[in-house]
């Protein structure tokens, strides 16, 4: 394959899951700023989102204040964010069109279609439609993508790149978001597992789309020590650290095949795999959290590196 095809079915597919990322983080952001006992909209709570994003830097540099409308407008409609829901829609659409070859006629449409019904959409438009609504678009968009995917491509060495995308920018999201959510509702100076909200770490397990699955598996109270847990060391949790490493390793083994099998992104990708495999929460805990997941965001960033310099345009 042309690295430059791999290239674009990679960044296609991490386009794709940052929209839908963004959007699942921004509902339950809004969500959580509605309820009563917030006593009513929160800065902080815009904030946290701003940092799980990865955009808090870029933000403050134009707005004073991380409210709804300033975050919203940023990290949805701002053609100038490159990693807001618009731009990001609108490059995995630059980058369908570069392979006429590679995806099917379903995946096209599926990706054209989704621009055109979000490209020209300004603040008041998506606010006079409901944020909910809105925001449960562009998940759906991404559902349907990855459906007809399954559904209808050869599932060969470009159908593993889309894969790599999926999974290295979803495991990001899910590391980001639970270090930043969790040290921001653990009680100061308090032992971990004493108190917790209970709605925002429902919230926080809503916006992976984990809360049943939680409650199904651990059939307790939601504790923070218990959602770590099983954000990053379930395998079974579709948006868990483990399962998007499974699926990494899974989509290198396939690639050995067809490729050269001693390339350093494979080494790499096996350990953060085995890390997260054999890990135990407990000495996650000991080690501490957040040093944790910090290594992991930079162990996750030189990966899709390393994968760019093997694979892609950047070789």
């Amino acid at each position: 394959m042309l690295s430059r095809t791999a290239d674009s079915l990679f960044w296609l597919a991490r386009y794709l899951e940052r929209a839908e990322n963004v959007a699942r983080m921004l509902d339950v952001t809004y969500r959580m700023s509605l309820m009563p006992q917030m006593d009513g909209l929160h800065s902080s709570d815009w904030s946290s989102a701003l940092l799980a994003a990865g955009q808090k830097a870029p933000f403050d540099l134009r707005y004073d204040e991380a409210n709804a409308r300033n975050v919203i407008q940023f990290l949805v409609l701002d053609a100038e964010n490159p990693s807001s829901i618009r731009t990001c829609i609108r490059k995995a659409r630059e980058n369908a069109r570069e392979l006429p070859g590679a995806v099917t006629t379903e995946m096209w449409e599926s990706v054209n279609d989704t621009w055109f019904a979000i490209g020209d959409l300004e603040y008041t438009d998506v606010s006079r439609n409901g944020f909910h609504k809105f925001f449960d678009l562009v998940q759906g968009r991404a559902h349907l993508f990855r459906g007809v995917t399954y559904g209808t491509m050869l599932q060969d060495d470009a159908y593993q790149f889309l894969r790599l995308g999926w999974f290295l920018e979803r495991a990001d999201n899910t590391a980001r978001i639970l270090d930043v959510n969790y040290h921001a509702l653990l009680p100061t100076g308090g032992p971990v597992a004493d108190t917790v909200d209970y709605h925002r770490w429902a919230a926080l397990l809503r916006s992976v789309s984990a809360f049943k699955a939680y409650r199904r598996l651990y059939r307790q109270a939601i504790v923070p020590h218990g959602v770590a847990e099983f954000l990053m060391l379930c395998e079974d949790m579709p948006r868990s650290l483990h399962a998007c490493y499974r699926e990494i390793d899974s989509g290198f083994a396939c690639l050995r095949s067809a490729y050269r099998s001693d390339l350093e992104c494979y080494r790499l990708g096996g350990e953060i795999y085995a890390r997260l495999k054999y890990g135990r929460i407990d000495d996650i805990f000991r080690r501490g959290l957040h040093d944790f997941l910090a290594q992991l965001v930079r162990d996750n960033e030189t990966l899709g590196a390393e994968i760019a310099h093997d694979f892609l345009m950047e070789a």
